[in-house]
C-alpha cells in the first residue's frame, strides 16, 4: 500500500473512531493541537520489546493484532510504538529503509486506527547515535527524513517522537544541537504534525530544564521517563549492573516515598507551566522481579500523581518483562491493569 493510500485509510478510520472530546486535528492552531493530541495520549501503553530491536521477536513477543484490540478494549487511548528504524536502514547513503519494514509498521497503524487508538511513532534504541552523535548525524537525519515523508499524509493522531532517551555521548548540549538540525527536516514534510521531544540523560525529568526548543514551535509535547527509585523498579534487571542486590526492595507508598514522587513531578509541572508545554510521562514501570504488592502500589501512585498534574502517560510496557498482559494466554495481569485503569 502506498503512503498516500495508507494515509487515506488511516484518516477515515481515525475520524470514525476517535472520541470527539479528544480528537486532535490539523485544523486546530498549533498549541491547541498539541494540547488535544496530548489528551488523546491520556492513557497510553508502550508496545515495547517488539519492533524496537534488530529483529522482531528478538527480545519479546511478536506484535500480534490481538494486542492492539485488547489494549483498546481495556481502555487505553493510544499506543507508544518504539521502533528501531536504524536497524532497518542502510549504512551507506541514501540509508534506505527496508520497504517491507515500512509495510509492517503501516499494518500496525491501520489496526490501531480501526480501534480508535492514536499512535506515537518513537525512534528507539538508536545506539550508534548515542555513541557517535557527530559522525552519525547525517544518517540520523536521513532516516527521519524517510519516516517523515512516508507518513506525511497520516492523520493528526499519528505523532512523531524524535528520539528515545538520548544518553552517553549524546549529552544534553549535543542533543540540543542534533534536535536543532532535525526539526527542519521533519517540518519540511510534516509542518502540522505534533511532535514529542524529551531532554537528555535518558529523558530524565531534570534534563527538561536544559531542553532547547524554538519558542515558536508550539505544536510539541514534552516527555520524560520515570523509574525512581531504580532499586525498586529495576531490581533484578539483568542489564543493570548490581541490580541483583536490589531484589526484595519494597515500595508501599509511605508518606516519605510518596513525597519524593510528588516532589519529582512538581518540578516537571513547574517547568511545563513556565514553558507552556503539555507533558507526556512516556515511560514508567516496575520490572517483574519486584513483588506484586510493590509493583502495584508504585504503578498506581505514579499514575495518580501524573494524572493529578494533567500529564498524559504511557506505561512500560504491554507484554514483556514489565508487562501488564500475559502474551501467550492473552490474559491481563488484573491487579496491575487495575492500578493503571481503575474505572473501566
Amino acid at each position: 500500500m502506498t503512503g498516500r493510500l495508507l494515509a487515506a485509510v488511516l484518516a477515515v478510520l481515525a475520524v470514525s473512531a476517535a472520541p470527539a472530546a479528544w480528537a486532535c486535528s490539523f485544523e486546530q492552531a498549533p498549541a491547541e493541537r498539541a494540547a488535544s493530541c496530548q489528551r488523546q495520549l491520556a492513557r497510553s501503553i508502550n508496545f515495547g520489546n517488539m519492533l524496537d530491536h534488530a529483529r522482531e521477536g528478538m527480545a519479546g513477543p511478536m506484535l500480534r493484532d490481538e494486542f492492539i484490540a485488547l489494549a483498546a478494549q481495556a481502555g487505553f487511548t493510544a499506543i507508544r510504538l518504539p521502533v528501531r528504524w536504524d536497524a532497518r536502514a542502510g549504512v551507506q547513503p541514501p540509508y534506505r529503509i527496508d520497504p517491507a519494514f515500512f509495510e509492517r509498521v503501516d499494518g500496525v497503524l491501520r489496526q490501531a486506527a480501526q480501534h480508535g487508538l492514536a499512535v506515537i511513532l518513537d525512534m528507539h534504541h538508536y545506539a550508534q547515535m548515542m555513541l557517535e552523535p557527530q559522525s552519525e548525524r547525517e544518517r540520523f537525519l536521513a532516516v527521519w527524513r524517510q519516516v517523515a515523508e512516508h507518513y506525511r499524509d497520516a492523520p493528526a493522531t499519528v505523532l512523531f517522537e524524535l528520539l528515545n532517551e538520548p544518553n552517553r555521548e549524546l549529552g544534553r548540549e549535543r542533543w540540543n544541537e542534533a534536535l536543532a538540525a532535525l526539526l527542519p527536516v521533519v517540518r519540511e514534510s510534516n509542518p502540522h504534525r505534533t511532535l514529542i521531544v524529551g531532554g537528555g540523560d535518558w529523558n530524565s525529568a531534570a534534563a527538561l530544564e536544559s531542553l532547547r526548543v524554538p519558542a515558536g514551535e508550539r505544536n510539541l509535547i514534552a516527555t520524560f521517563h520515570y523509574y525512581e527509585p531504580m532499586a525498586v523498579t529495576h531490581q533484578g534487571a539483568e542489564w543493570v549492573p548490581g541490580a541483583g542486590a536490589w531484589v526484595g526492595t519494597r515500595w508501599r507508598g509511605t508518606p516519605a516515598e510518596r513525597q519524593r514522587l510528588r516532589d519529582d513531578f512538581d518540578r516537571v509541572s513547574r517547568w511545563a507551566a513556565r514553558e507552556q508545554r503539555p507533558v507526556l510521562l512516556g515511560e514508567f514501570g516496575a520490572y517483574s522481579r519486584a513483588d506484586d504488592a510493590t509493583r502495584i502500589a508504585w504503578t498506581r501512585a505514579v499514575r495518580e500523581e501524573a494524572e493529578a498534574r494533567g500529564f498524559a502517560w504511557a506505561y512500560w510496557e504491554l507484554a514483556s518483562s514489565f508487562g501488564v498482559l500475559e502474551p501467550l494466554s492473552l490474559q491481563w495481569r488484573q491487579p496491575l491493569l487495575d492500578a493503571l485503569l481503575p474505572a473501566r
